[in-house]
Parts: C-alpha cells; structure tokens; sequence
C-alpha cells in the first residue's frame, strides 16, 4: 500500500516553528481497518533517527503535546545514514521500527531526513501502526512560505541525491524553482558542538554561496540536525530568505495526526520522555542536552537484537 491516497488530511504548513502548520503521511485505511479509533491512547509515541539529531524533533513534540510519552530510538552504532546506500538505510530503518514497535509505540515519527526520504514507503507497508516523516510537511511549509517560487533545500548526501524534496515541492507545484546542495560537513560540526563558531560559519557561506546567489527565497533545513544551527543559517542566508525547519513542522504533523486518528494521550497522562540509543552516546548528547534543554536521564543501550542495558 503506497501513500499517494494519503492526501486527505488538512494542510497548513509551519515556518521555523513560528506559524501553525498540519501535514501527514501514515497508513490511514490499514490502521483504520485494524485498529478501532478510540478517545485517548496512553502509549508512548516512537520517534527514531540515524543518530541523534532527531532529538530536534522530540524538542518540538515536548512543546508542542507536553502531555505525551516519548521513546526516542537514536541508531548511533550505524549512524550517519546520509552516506550510506538506499537499501541499506531501508533495512536499518525497518530494525529500528520494529524496535519501537515492540515498545509499544503508537505511532512511528521517522525524525530523519534520510531515512523519510528512502524508506518512509517501505515503513508504511511494514509497520502496524502510522507513520509520518518530515519530508512531506517540510515541502508543505516550502510552498506555502515562497513568493518567488524559488526554494532551496540543504541535507546530506543521501538526501539531496534521493531527490525526495524535489519530487514532493514539485508535486505541490510544478512551476517551482528548486536549488539543491548536499552539506556533509554540518553534522559533523554541530556534533563537535560548533554552533556558534567562525569556523562553521564559514562552511555554512561556502554551501549557500551559489543558492543565495541564484535568488532562492525560502530554504529548506533538510536534516534534524540543522534546527541547531538556524542562527548561523540565517546569518549565511540573510534576512530576506525564510527557514522551514523540519523538526517543527514534522512535530505539527504529529499533533495532527493524532487529531485524526484519535490518538492523543488522556488528559492526565503521566508524560516523559526515554532516550535508548545503539551505542554508547559521544559528546552530541551534551549538544543536545544543553542546547535543546531537554531533560534526558539515563539513557538505554539498544542492539538491533534487542539486548538492553542501562548507561
């Protein structure tokens, strides 16, 4: 089953978290036909990435749904995905899953540019419950944002070369202008927890040179990792070119989907937030931790066969 009849859902797109935006691809007919809709759901919602950059993701779902339980799966003993093959980030992504799936999760948040941008389809013929990416309501938040109908779109290797964004902004619309760049320096950078250095400024005017000069008015953030860096993006892009962050926007997807589907946690659900990842956590974890603010306690340790300790 494909997601092209997965176009019923309201669309009002989201730009850098500061306006209110809706967009979704899951399974609707298969979980509606296995699954009775129901008032409230108090189990957790599963978000994963290639590492975790996702947790941009899991900042805005805090924000935005306080009241629910997240289990975020970050797959650090393989990560990055960006480099690696279709196919192989297809068959990480389903082993991921199904590890979410057997925390209970209710829905499935794929909180990885590439990942969403390779294997969101396969996930959605394989997994029982909905699923939704970023690509998607990043694209929505693109079209809605453009006056000039000229956008750019930064991610990794895999991502760009996938031409995921492309297809989806063009679906919207056809006459739009697209200006693509692979950055496979940014994730390293924001890892070493470079955010605010010359040195990744640097690199970041050296990516967005030729799309600012090509006249693009809105960019596409088209990696989780890269809402850390939105000030120094801007600084690079100017004033005059609006950011979509996809970790917001995917968050808004979220919320929506929930609305639909029933799915929202009671009112007096007790919320938390777990942290599992399948290797030991480097020095992004504290990036994370302190630039996001979130509060993260131990964090689980997780193989693809399930064996769990605690760091």
């Amino acid at each position: 089953m494909t997601s092209s009849f997965l176009n019923w859902l309201p669309q009002t797109p989201m730009l850098s978290g500061r306006e209110p935006g809706h967009t979704i691809g899951l399974r609707a007919g298969y979980y509606a036909a296995t699954f009775p809709r129901c008032m409230s759901d108090s189990r957790p919602i599963g978000v994963f990435d290639s590492g975790i950059g996702g947790l941009t993701v899991v900042k805005a779902l805090r924000d935005l749904l306080p009241n629910e339980k997240i289990f975020y799966l970050g797959d650090t003993a393989r990560v990055p995905y960006g480099g690696k093959s279709a196919s192989t980030v297809e068959r990480y992504s389903l082993e991921i899953a199904d590890i979410l799936i057997e925390e209970n999760a209710k829905i499935v948040v794929v909180a990885c540019n590439t990942a969403s941008s390779v294997a969101l389809r396969k996930l959605e013929e394989h997994l029982p419950v909905p699923v939704t990416g970023v690509i998607r309501p990043g694209a929505r938040a693109a079209i809605a944002a453009t006056q000039n109908h000229r956008i750019g779109v930064i991610g990794t290797r895999a991502t760009i070369k996938s031409g995921a964004y492309e297809r989806e902004l063009r679906s919207l619309n056809p006459d739009v202008q697209i200006s693509s760049r692979a950055c496979p320096l940014l994730v390293p950078l924001i890892e070493e927890g470079w955010l605010e250095d010359k040195l990744t400024d640097r690199v970041i005017a050296r990516y967005l040179e030729s799309l600012v000069h090509e006249g693009i008015d809105t960019l596409v953030l088209g990696c989780t990792h890269y809402p850390l860096l939105t000030e120094a993006i801007s600084r690079a892009a100017g004033n005059a070119v609006k950011l979509v962050d996809s970790a917001h926007n995917c968050a808004a997807a979220v919320q929506e989907l929930l609305d639909q589907q029933g799915l929202h946690a009671p009112s007096r659900n007790s919320a938390g937030l777990e942290v599992a990842l399948t290797d030991a956590p480097d020095n992004f974890l504290r990036v994370a931790r302190e630039a996001l603010e979130l509060e993260i306690g131990e964090v689980q340790l997780r193989d693809v066969l399930q064996s769990t300790s605690t760091l």
